[in-house]
Parts: structure tokens; sequence; C-alpha cells
């Protein structure tokens, strides 16, 4: 079982010639809404991948909130242990130029009050992975890794946006997920990805993974730093790809295999992820998934 606690957002599409600059009016001639939010984002991925996810987070008492919700628990995730508060759900506002440069505005709204109490406790036991990201208050999270080791259930952190966290809780997380610009402000310099890995794994016991955009992604774990490449493909939008990579990781985890062969299915479903627009809608399948990853070589031990 996979338990996701995290965001669960609105966001708003404009699309303008220009960004505005300060004090200045664009018009655009309408905007598009689509269900948004890393936690929300990465339940989905992880259904459509094949797991059994239960979401937990919230939404406010506006019209935005029943229609996010709605949304995921249509790609097949549990979302009973979800609330509706008094505050807006979180909206992120993205203008985008023809050059494809944006501006992105986030109102955290019900994000910013999530607590971990709402998990209930018997979703937690050595059967569970519990995933994490960090667009909800971080003291959450920290207590909810707390309770999870408690219970005996693997964690796995994507420290998205990068905000402090403490050691402690580093040291509970299984699996530690980010990309080199996370990966160098956690560390406090920037370092091949490879050194990253090895020094973050072995300063908190846990397998690490650095996704490298295009290049595809390193891990240090199973003896060694692996290495994987990425589907030759023309992306459409890039949006979702890394919580694919996050959804369909922990999903191969859940289903007991090995690290190495997670991230061969994590990548592969980070590139079909870029295949359509929008950060859930073009998330793929388990069936999906699985057709492709022969076209994608396995990963290799590099050092």
């Amino acid at each position: 079982m996979i338990v996701v606690f995290g965001s669960i957002n609105a966001d708003l599409f404009v699309t303008v010639p220009e960004l505005p600059k300060p004090g200045e009016t664009v018009l655009s001639p309408g905007y598009v809404m689509r269900p948004g939010g890393k936690g929300a984002n990465q339940a989905v991925a992880a259904a459509r991948a094949g797991g059994d996810v239960r979401f937990v987070g919230q939404v406010g008492k506006d019209p935005f909130g029943q229609t996010v919700l709605k949304a995921i628990k249509n790609a097949g995730v549990d979302t009973t242990p979800c609330r509706q508060v008094d505050d807006v759900t979180g909206t992120a506002m993205v203008m985008v130029d023809r050059a494809g440069e944006n501006q992105i505005v986030v109102a955290s709204g019900a994000n910013q009050s999530l607590h971990p109490d709402l998990v209930p406790a018997p979703l937690l036991t050595n059967y569970t992975v519990l995933v994490l990201q960090m667009e909800v208050p971080v003291e959450a999270n920290e207590a909810l890794i707390r309770m999870a080791k408690s219970h005996g259930a693997r964690v796995v952190l994507n420290l998205a946006p990068a905000y402090p966290i403490s050691e402690q809780a580093l040291d509970g997380v299984d699996v530690l997920v980010l990309n080199e610009e996370e990966a160098a402000a956690l560390v406090g310099e920037t370092l091949e990805p490879a050194r990253h890995c090895r020094m973050l794994a072995r300063k908190h016991g846990t397998i690490v993974v650095i996704t490298l955009g295009g290049k595809g992604a390193v891990m240090f774990g199973e003896g060694g730093v692996w290495k994987v490449g990425t589907l030759e493909i023309d992306p459409v939008d890039t949006v979702g790809a890394g919580d694919a990579f996050v959804g369909a990781f922990a999903t191969a985890l859940d289903k007991k295999q090995k690290p190495r062969d997670a991230l061969h299915r994590a990548s592969v479903a980070a590139g079909l992820a870029c295949l359509a627009e929008g950060a859930q809608t073009g998330l793929p399948t388990e069936k999906e998934i699985s057709s492709v990853l022969p076209r994608l070589a396995a990963p290799t031990l590099v050092s």
C-alpha cells in the first residue's frame, strides 16, 4: 500500500504574448484549469503505475476543491482521508509567454495547515510506502516520518522544493529523491551528482536518487552508484515528469522490486509523462510503462 501525504492544487494556466513587467497589465484570451500539486500528482502517478494508493491532503470550501479531489479519485486514488477546511484550495497561477518562459505564483491555501494527525494510524504499517514532498509544512513531514518509522513503514521523500528539513528527519528516510539543484542546496555546494548521491547516502543511511532531467538519473544503493538514461522522445510538456518518476519509483518499491529496477521504471514513466500536456493528464499507466521498458537500457553500475 502507498500512502501519499502532500499538496493538492488547482493550476491556472494563462498564455500571454509577453510576461508583464512590474505595474503592467497584459491581456490573455482565457485560461485553463488543471489539477495539480506535487502530492496529488505523485498519488495519481503511483496509481496509474499500478499502485494501491491512499492520498491524504486538504482542499478549501471553494469551487476548485471538489474538482481537484474528483480528478485524483477518478484516477484510481482513494481520497477517503482527505478533508475540506475553511480556507481556499491551493492554487498555482502560471503565466506562459510565446517563447515558453513562465512566471508562477502559488497560493498554498489549505496545504499550509495540513497536519500529520490526518493520517489514520492503520495506514502506517510495515507494508506501507509513505510518499512525502515539501509543499506542506515541514513540521508535518518531520512528525510523520517519526510516526512512520515507529510503525515500520518505508518513507520516500521528494525534497522538492528544497526547503530546510532536520537531519533527524533525513535519517528516517528510506529513499531520498531530489534533482541536481535540490541536492546542491541540501549539501551546501555543487558537486558531481554521483558524489552528491554517495555523500548523502552515507550520511543518512538511505538510498539517494538524483534526477538529471534529459540526462536520466543516478542512484546510490545496492552497493554503489547506478546510472540510467532517458527515453528518446520529442517532449511536449515536462511539467509532470518529476512526479511521474517519484510515483513510479514508489510503486515499484511497494511491489518488492529492487531499487535498480524501480529506477528503470521511474525513468521510463518520467519520459512518457512528457508526451502530453498537464501534470496529471499525461501520467502513464502500468501497461504503458511495461510496454516501453525494453526501449530504455537497464541501469548500470558506474562506481
